[in-house]
């Protein structure tokens, strides 16, 4: 674990206590063993810290939960996102990062002096999810030009698309999240997305639970959201895009236009712990964690 020198002994301003506070809310972690033993010098051993992905952070923490009773010591947080825990892990500040996306050219730029290993744990779909509301007035199916549309801040009513007169309200994700990046993908084929719209009916989120809260709570709502997190919530609706659902057969076929594969990526080849990590997560008793959260196995997808 990364240690720094500390600041000389002095009060803390108020402004200063308010960013060190709103920083450490941005960090949602899951703890498997004890850090204070460790800070103590217990003897216990430095954690193995795994970070990034919402998406990929459940399978990642169930895991981890199942290793622990092995001995290991095993931290996972969802710190930034995809991108986030890309970055960390080119700064030497985590083991693993968890990445809904693969790791990018301007990833690798960034850190050059880092060996990104990617290993593939399965695959998920990214849907385009709306309220119950909407769905049940009419809107089952979108377009690529009316998705385009909704997010560009164009489509601003659901009558505009066959729903009911109710206004469009969009929470969009951060750049750099493996969602983000998948819904770009699709909309604009790599070429750069157009700036966020001007409106008050406009929002940035970050994870997967924000986002489904959102959406959850504010009537007219869509998002970019992993379809494995909506399943079993009777309040949304994931929509047919062009036709195609984002059914099993259509994720492993890659028919479904936001298709996505689920990663942990090491610097080098996983050794020691990570490997073990990763391991398991691949194994027969791993693999089924990633059904639980609705999302693919390898065997699935015919890997």
């Amino acid at each position: 674990m990364t240690t720094r020198r500390a600041r000389s002994a002095g009060p803390v301003s108020r402004r200063r206590f308010a960013r060190l506070a709103s920083g450490a809310v941005l960090i949602a972690s899951l703890t498997t063993a004890c850090a204070d033993a460790d800070a103590a010098g217990s003897g216990a051993g430095k954690a193995l810290q795994a970070s990034g992905s919402t998406t990929v952070a459940p399978v990642a923490a169930d895991a981890a939960e199942a290793l622990k009773a092995q001995g290991m010591n095993i931290t996972v947080a969802t710190q930034g996102g995809s991108a986030g825990g890309i970055s960390q892990l080119g700064a030497g500040q985590i083991d693993i990062a968890l990445s809904s996306k693969p790791v990018s050219d301007k990833d690798r730029a960034a850190s050059p002096k880092t060996d990104y290993v990617e290993t593939q744990l399965g695959a998920d779909a990214v849907g385009v999810i709306i309220t119950r509301q909407v769905a049940d007035a009419g809107v089952k199916n979108l377009t690529v030009d009316q998705v385009k549309g909704l997010f560009e801040g164009k489509i601003t009513n659901w009558k505009q698309v066959g729903g009911p007169d109710l206004p469009v309200f969009v929470y969009d994700k951060e750049p750099g999240r493996g969602t983000r990046e998948v819904l770009d993908k699709y909309l604009y084929h790599g070429e750069k997305p157009p700036p966020p719209p001007n409106s008050g009916n406009f929002a940035i989120v970050g994870g997967n639970l924000e986002t489904r809260n959102k959406l959850e709570s504010t009537p007219g709502a869509v998002a970019p959201l992993s379809t494995g997190f909506v399943e079993g919530r009777d309040k949304l609706v994931v929509v047919t895009l062009d036709g195609i659902a984002p059914s099993k057969e259509n994720i492993a076929s890659g028919t479904y236009p936001m298709s996505r594969p689920l990663f942990m990526v090491t610097n080098g080849k996983p050794q020691g712990d990570a490997k073990k990590f990763i391991d398991y997560i691949l194994s027969d008793q791993g693999q089924p964690l990633l059904t639980k959260h609705g999302y693919l196995t390898l065997k699935q997808i015919g890997k």
